[in-house]
């Protein structure tokens, strides 16, 4: 990759030879002030911090590093067909961000990806240079809208996910709540339709707001064609989801929802949205009606609209699925109302889950038992984490023994000619030190771990975030560390260890392990030269940090034997 200098810095950047504790360090403080600033309504001190912050070399070095190696589009290539793999064009790409010229953007590229109901969702790759400079616009703006979305908002923010917006919904259907009916919506063509202006008008002041309007205005290349974009901000560009949210704030006050002091609602309806999924808690069907008919009208100016066919009212003994989950209130005679609320995964997720194992093990014929292992633990790990939060011991022990049929289709395919005996006695075992069942699947010849169960996951009520916190705010720092340390029960039996002992700090970048980067253990001596397998002997790093922590070894060692 080639990169003009005229009107840029001469020097390179050694990547490998970056201070990321640095780095990190001068972003979060830039972030801070920025939303401190905005959280004071101090416009003049806000505009120039985010200038400070396009400006900054810190911002620049950590965007590439999140685009060129920890999103997961990082190898797909925009209508340049460019991507960035090595450190040298890293290094380059830094520099042409801090040119002093006209940013021009490029038309996004359009592919299509299957969506759970048999239709295609369009996305646009842009080029990996605007990808680059969206991640430094996003750190300007997104500490400015932290301090101002409202406290309904769980999708795409830092610091918040779906088990908040579920453990809200959760607080808003119990059985002694008096919202009872829910406006179940559904927005159509949402990031394909939201009008232009309105989110321009949004954004005010904001210095790179012309940057913005050229993302938006760039169009795509389809099949070699080009086609304008009038509406719209395209998936798959690194500022999409935060235009997304910005473009939907206002939804809460548009439908006449209010807080106290204390942050409770008192108003008689209540909100809750994930990105452009959202719904509506009413006390009566007629006020849920008129809620309906409210979101429309706010939506319209937006270019929005609900969908007709998809945007239901129903009342809470009928039950609703969102993000994954059903929500419903089911009759007993052991409480006082006469009715319980249980949150489970929605049949959707369940049927989706196993059509997708099904096709896993069809892939594993012919493998042998450890390609089988890598395959499935991380699949079982990650779908009983999600679903944890839920009432799902019941459905994790069905799922245990559809699996066990699975298991034993595998066996006799591999080896059609072993009596089950054999069969027995090769794959299931005592194989969890703290488990007693004998049927445990696995390797019984060797040392790995087994294969999950997803039973073996505990049933954990999760804590939702409180209010409108972030972790913007400095003043909260012990409050997320708290909840980082909370999320060590997602991780492996060893990285949760390691995790723990770290404080859940990658000691490379100093960043917390849960920021949504791969993890590697590294070995502090190599078994090579004799290091241990104990956990002393071992850090839990980021999986480029892991990759800089071994490029320094290796430069360390080549200077020894040249001295």
């Amino acid at each position: 990759m080639q990169i003009s200098s005229v009107n840029g810095p001469a020097e390179r950047t050694a990547w490998q030879a970056i201070d990321w504790q640095h780095v990190n360090r001068r972003v979060r403080n830039l972030r801070r002030r920025i939303f401190r600033a905005s959280r004071d309504g101090d416009l003049a001190k806000l505009r120039s911090l985010q200038k400070l912050a396009l400006r900054s070399r810190a911002v620049r070095l950590k965007a590439v590093r999140t685009v060129t190696q920890e999103n997961a589009g990082r190898l797909t290539p925009g209508i340049d067909k460019l991507i960035v793999k090595t450190a040298e064009a890293r290094s380059e790409l830094v520099v042409a961000l801090g040119q002093h010229q006209p940013w021009r953007a490029s038309p996004v590229r359009r592919v299509y990806i299957p969506k759970s109901n048999g239709k295609l969702r369009p996305l646009g790759i842009p080029t990996i240079h605007d990808r680059a400079m969206q991640a430094v616009v996003r750190t300007a703006l997104e500490p400015e809208w932290e301090a101002r979305f409202e406290p309904c908002s769980y999708g795409f923010r830092p610091g918040r996910g779906c088990h908040d917006a579920i453990g809200r919904i959760y607080n808003f259907a119990v059985p002694t709540g008096r919202k009872k009916w829910v406006v179940d919506a559904d927005i159509e063509g949402a990031f394909d339709n939201i009008g232009h202006d309105a989110l321009l008008g949004q954004l005010g002041s904001f210095p790179a707001r012309e940057l913005v309007r050229l993302w938006l205005k760039a169009g795509f290349m389809e099949e070699g064609l080009f086609h304008d974009s009038e509406t719209g901000t395209p998936q798959g560009g690194v500022i999409s989801p935060l235009l997304a949210n910005i473009a939907f704030h206002g939804m809460e006050t548009a439908v006449g929802v209010r807080y106290n002091n204390r942050g409770e609602v008192i108003s008689r309806r209540g909100m809750v949205r994930y990105a452009d999924d959202f719904v509506i808690f009413c006390e009566s069907e007629d006020d849920a009606q008129a809620a309906r008919a409210d979101m429309a009208a706010w939506l319209a100016p937006r270019g929005l609209r609900l969908s007709e066919r998809k945007t239901r009212i129903v009342h809470l003994s009928e039950g609703f699925n969102f993000l994954g989950y059903n929500v419903r209130q089911y009759p007993v005679s052991t409480t006082r109302t006469g009715w319980k609320v249980l949150i489970k995964p929605s049949r959707e997720a369940i049927k989706k889950l196993k059509s997708r194992l099904r096709g896993e093990w069809r892939k594993m014929r012919g493998q042998n038992i450890t390609a089988v292992l890598k395959r499935f633990n991380p699949a079982i790990r990650g779908w009983a984490n999600y679903y944890r939060v839920a009432v799902a011991k019941e459905i994790f022990s069905k799922l245990d023994s559809w699996m066990f049929n699975q298991e034993v289709q595998w066996a006799r395919r591999t080896h059609p000619k072993k009596p089950w005996y054999w069969l027995r006695r090769r794959y299931w075992g005592r194989l969890r030190r703290t488990s007693r069942s004998t049927w445990v699947f696995g390797d019984v010849l060797g040392k790995q771990t087994p294969l999950l169960r997803f039973s073996w996951t505990p049933i954990e009520r999760h804590v939702i975030v409180k209010g409108r916190n972030s972790p913007d705010d400095a003043s909260l720092d012990a409050y997320w560390a708290n909840r980082n340390h909370r999320r060590h029960a997602d991780l492996g039996h060893r990285q949760r260890a390691l995790a723990q002992r770290q404080k859940g700090v990658c000691p490379v970048c100093g960043e917390s392990v849960h920021n949504g980067e791969y993890l590697h253990i590294h070995r502090l001596l190599s078994t090579r030269l004799g290091g241990s397998d104990e956990l002393g002997n071992m850090q839990l790093l980021h999986l480029f940090c892991h990759q800089q922590r071994l490029a320094e070894g290796k430069q360390t060692r080549r200077r020894k034997r040249i001295a």
